[in-house]
């Protein structure tokens, strides 16, 4: 066990311990910016939650003070720094992209003027398009792509929750929302606005019977947004969910895969 977990936890239940607690909370802040440390890291086919370092960036709300920060002509007032040393990084940000210090990009990333919150993290040449969000503690894999404007939702609390997680090598389109600890599978296809909540259902028509699932996409699953019929006391109204309309070709390429999967389903990124 990491000799830092008992004191963080301690002082998560009982904040008068919290001074005690606080190099070992900036520590674990400084690791998650340096990426030696992670929320959630795979296990095999799973993922692990390491529930002590959600804590310590809550904690590290009430360690850090407020400041004045200056990024050229602009000014902030705030208690975390955007991250520095990009360029001995390896990672591309294009103004006035923003990753928060906690948070960690690989070498190869791109940010362009997206937001990246603490506690994510983004895999190399993974591309954060113009005016997408990666919230709190959210992991995205290696070789993705979130189009613009896509929203990827922050899990802090419960601390023990698992975050949003999109693994290697999806393509996430243009205005998609992926929330509350929803797993995207490796190489899965979100077309343009597909919106996944943990209750969402995510139809899978591609059998002769449908096959539900919630809050999880499988590897390689092309996915548009749909809708479904619901009867209530006032009339039969049309609910949204995702329908997993097809799966991503092996004869393509990752990179290449990711249009031909498109134009494959006709589906729009």
């Amino acid at each position: 066990m990491d000799r830092r977990r008992p004191l963080i936890e301690a002082a998560y239940d009982d904040r008068t311990r919290l001074a005690e607690a606080a190099d070992a909370v900036r520590s674990v802040i400084a690791e998650l910016d340096a990426g030696t440390l992670r929320v959630a890291e795979p296990v095999g086919d799973d993922w692990q939650v390491h529930a002590w370092v959600k804590q310590a960036i809550l904690l590290y709300f009430a360690v850090a003070e407020m400041q004045v920060l200056e990024a050229g002509p602009f000014e902030y007032y705030d208690k975390i720094p955007p991250k520095r040393g990009l360029a001995a990084a390896g990672v591309r940000v294009v103004p006035p992209g923003v990753a928060r210090y906690g948070s960690h990009l690989e070498a190869g990333a791109v940010l362009m003027p997206g937001y990246v919150n603490i506690g994510a993290w983004v895999g190399a040449r993974t591309m954060v398009d113009t005016w997408a969000t990666v919230g709190s503690c959210a992991q995205i894999g290696r070789d993705v792509h979130l189009s613009g404007g896509v929203g990827i939702g922050g899990v802090l609390e419960p601390a023990s929750a698992t975050p949003v997680i999109i693994e290697d090598g999806a393509f996430i389109g243009s205005r998609c929302v992926v929330v509350e600890g929803v797993r995207v599978g490796r190489e899965a296809v979100l077309g343009a606005n597909v919106v996944l909540t943990a209750s969402t259902p995510i139809i899978d028509v591609t059998g002769p019977e449908e096959r539900i699932l919630k809050g999880r996409v499988p590897p390689r699953a092309v996915v548009v947004p749909g809708t479904r019929p619901r009867a209530f006391r006032a009339g039969t109204y049309h609910l949204p969910c995702a329908l997993i309309i097809g799966e991503r070709s092996d004869s393509t390429d990752r990179k290449t895969s990711l249009n031909a999967a498109l134009r494959d389903f006709a589906v729009a990124g």
